[in-house]
């Protein structure tokens, strides 16, 4: 036999209980059937509500009531097709009806309502929704489940006989009926006769009670999930149905924040190896979640994860309770004594102080308590005041094969540490199978995610990209990922999800992510943008795995670096202006992204897509030494001196760098050096020098006053350069030398050089807009190592960019 148990909103409307009844008579048809249902959904909280308004002598609880008999009426109404039996079940319910009615009159002329009484009320639920069912299914024998759940009452509770229950349960059900329709949650005193209820979550309880009492073959929870979820879905859009669980890790994620199945409901069948099955009332086709004693053949380490919001960290300290019997007893004995519940307790090695997780709602009591406690103690000074941290939040991971892995704790909290989320205190049992600890409460939603993402519950990876700049760079950037977007879903399990696009005055976000086939038309719709309003909602979304792209050349931009590092969110920048900017901010910035377990890369600085910063990094981790570094480093200027001929003068090759997206917007930072001097100042730094744009030796070849005025002035006036640039050229033909404009740095020291190479150095066949670096090190003393390719062009730059995405992806 099976014992199915349907919740609140699996009897809440007309069709769940319709489905309800699909369900139960498919059953029937196999085996005999016990069915334990909950009060119709919100009916629980509408009878105490209710009861509320009549206590304190608010008329409105006639009003709250006959919304109640409303909605039981409509619901009959509908479902119940058959005259007779209808006028058979109005007649039952209006009995239970006219009851429940007396009791609220009773409550609200006498202005009281004890225990018994408010047990009494909300037992009216399931008396009502039980019958309800028990008429709709054809051939059901309805029984009251007070005649064999007992209680009794203990400690100041009404607390389970099972002994007594578990007779009367076998004594009851001695020839089992086909379908038995059992109303959930309320139960008996075993000395008194009164009406009385197993808590919230109840009719869980009554089932697995039933289940265990009955040894049923299966106990079947029927919700509005499809079983349990690896986590809170609502919150990570990835999670998803866990197919098997053990007991204890059930009854784990149970007791942090998993409503799935009320927590007691475990023991009852756990001891009996009764195996249960979570299912959807609106979903009954789909597996569901099954949790048995041991699962097979599973190498997670982690099965889910759980939370709870609103707690409040109470910390117990002083120098008193060190080495002293009895503290943490005085502590929880005051607690349970005033039925405060603590759900995690974190002490020192050093005993001076103990820190327990409580919820908001129970926290001022629990400190009044324990001060009044210790209140002694206090007064002398031997023990601090009790002190409260509200608006945290418990996370729980959860899973029996936690103790069979080793580094779980260290990769868990490397993981949120890297994220920015501090860890405020945690607990973690011998049996290893539940990690809690508790964090800010702002920081729930993210933890959540990167938890999920970092230990593989999620079917994909998931990086988090802000992209600033839809320029030539920034937009072939986009079109890239676009285009690989399925392939690394598909070969790399890695999404990259695009959540901000921002240009020079606009901006979207989409914690979803942004539709890149349509992001330049949302973006002429969106609101205005400054570099502050950029930098507030990309920190205020306080979004997991998230990466800040960089595809300008704006000073602004770069100053935002800073605060996304200090923020945790990973840099990339294919602009220049921070890892050039002064040695000091340049340092900042660096160790600020190593302390915080994030990156700062920026490849295509120098080169492009060339791998050029990262082999400098390569050979100085592997304990080489960077001795000279002579570089042709801007393509805008290669391209100019090998275009430049009798027919094709200097200005010309100019226009042409810039038509051909070689040079920057503005090509005098190429003509004058600046863009070289960034370029070798980045790769100085790398190579393990200090060094300032300042202390670059400039030896330019475009007069200094070229570069005053406005951009229109100096296309106007550059042609005057023509005829000096062509006298030379022809000298250097002549020579059979050509012109490259080379950075050199020699031992730390650097400098710029317009200079001419003939046909045996490395730079003379040096094509189009191409770069070449030359590395001289230790171990590459006689032979320099020789890096050379595309080193311009917003396709092989945005190319780079998205490989120091992927680098981040892949760590």
């Amino acid at each position: 036999m099976k014992v199915l148990k349907f919740g609140g909103t699996s009897v809440g409307s007309v069709k769940s209980i319709l489905s309800l009844k699909h369900i139960v008579e498919n059953e029937a048809r196999r085996q005999p059937i016990v069915v334990v249902v909950s009060a119709l959904g919100g009916i629980t909280d509408k009878l105490l509500s209710t009861a509320q308004q009549a206590v304190s002598g608010n008329e409105a609880w006639k009003i709250s009531f006959e919304e109640m008999v409303d909605r039981h009426h409509k619901m009959i109404d509908t479902i119940i097709t058959n005259t007779i039996d209808r006028e058979d079940l109005f007649n039952k319910v209006d009995a239970l009806f006219e009851q429940l009615r007396s009791i609220y009159f009773g409550v609200y002329l006498i202005r009281d309502l004890s225990r018994k009484t408010q047990d009494a009320i909300v037992s009216y639920g399931e008396r009502l929704s039980s019958n309800i069912v028990s008429s709709m299914v054809r051939g059901s024998m309805w029984m009251d489940s007070r005649e064999f759940i007992k209680t009794e009452f203990a400690h100041g509770k009404n607390t389970l006989d099972s002994v007594l229950t578990n007779k009367l349960v076998r004594d009851a059900f001695a020839e089992l009926p086909r379908v038995t329709i059992l109303p959930g949650f309320i139960s008996c005193d075993r000395d008194t006769g009164e009406t009385t209820n197993l808590g919230r979550g109840g009719s869980d309880y009554t089932a697995a009670l039933v289940a265990a009492a009955l040894n049923a073959e299966v106990l079947e929870i029927w919700t509005d999930v499809d079983g349990f979820m690896t986590a809170d879905p609502k919150v990570i859009r990835s999670a998803y149905t866990i197919d098997e669980l053990s007991y204890v890790e059930a009854m784990e994620l149970c007791n942090f924040g998993a409503k799935v199945i009320y927590p007691p409901t475990i023991y009852p069948v756990c001891i009996k190896n009764i195996p249960i099955r979570v299912k959807n009332t609106f979903n009954p086709e789909g597996r569901g979640t099954i949790i048995k004693g041991k699962v097979e053949n599973d190498s997670k380490a982690i099965r889910g994860i759980s939370s709870i919001k609103g707690t409040t960290l109470i910390t117990v300290s002083g120098l008193s309770m060190v080495g002293v019997i009895g503290v943490n007893r005085r502590i929880f004995t005051a607690l349970a004594d005033h039925g405060i519940s603590v759900f995690l307790v974190s002490q020192a090695s050093s005993e001076n102080s103990t820190s327990i997780g409580v919820r908001d709602e129970d926290a001022h009591k629990a400190v009044s308590v324990l001060n009044k406690e210790f209140e002694a103690e206090i007064e002398d000074g031997a023990m601090f005041p009790m002190h409260a941290e509200s608006e945290l939040a418990t996370i729980a991971v959860v899973g029996e094969n936690m103790k069979h892995t080793p580094g779980i704790a260290g990769k868990l909290f490397g993981t949120l540490g890297r994220s920015g989320i501090s860890v405020i205190a945690c607990a973690q049992g011998a049996s290893e199978t539940n990690i809690s600890f508790v964090i800010n409460a702002r920081y729930l939603r993210k933890s959540l995610n990167v938890i999920h993402d970092s230990f593989f519950l999620s079917e994909y990876n998931v990086l988090n990209l802000f992209i600033c700049g839809v320029g030539t760079v920034g937009g072939k950037l986009i079109e890239q990922i676009r285009s690989q977007y399925e392939q690394l879903k598909e070969h790399n399990r890695l999404k990259l999800n695009v959540v901000g696009i921002a240009s020079s005055k606009n901006a979207i976000f989409s914690r979803d992510g942004i539709d890149l086939a349509n992001y330049r038309e949302l973006l002429k719709t969106s609101e205005t943008s400054t570099p502050e309003k950029l930098r507030d909602n990309i920190i205020g979304m306080n979004i997991f795995n998230s990466v800040f792209v960089d595809c300008t050349a704006s000073k602004d931009i770069a100053a935002l670096y800073r605060s996304f590092l200090e923020h945790n969110v990973s840099v990339v920048a294919a602009n220049k202006i921070a890892a050039s900017s002064r040695y000091e901010d340049y340092a900042y910035l660096k160790d600020t992204a190593m302390r915080r377990g994030v990156k700062f890369l920026f490849e295509t600085n120098v080169g492009a897509g060339l791998p050029v910063i990262g082999t400098i990094n390569d050979l100085r981790n592997s304990g080489d030494k960077i001795l000279k570094i002579e570089a042709v480093l801007s393509g805008t200027l290669n391209f100019i001196f090998n275009a430049i001929s009798a027919d094709v003068p200097f200005s010309e090759t100019v226009r042409m760098a810039k038509e051909n997206g070689y040079s920057e917007p503005d090509p005098r930072l190429d003509l004058s050096g600046t863009d070289v001097i960034r370029k070798l100042v980045i790769l100085t730094r790398e190579a393990g020098y200090r060094v300032e744009q300042a202390d670059v030796e400039k030896h330019l070849f475009v007069p200094d006053d070229y570069f005053q005025g406005t951009l229109d002035e100096f296309w106007k006036r550059l042609p005057q350069l023509d005829a000096d640039f062509e006298r030379r050229r022809r000298l250097l033909e002549a020579e059979g030398k050509r012109w490259r404009f080379v950075a050199t740095m020699d031992g730390g020291k650097t400098s710029v050089e317009l200079k001419a190479v003939n046909s045996t150095h490395p730079f003379y066949n040096l094509e189009g807009s191409n770069n070449i670096i030359l590395l001289t090190t230790e171990r590459y003393k006689d032979y320099p190592m020789q890096i050379q390719g595309y080193g311009a062009g917003a396709s092989v730059t945005a190319a780079g960019v998205f490989a120091n995405i992927m680098s981040i992806a892949n760590v």
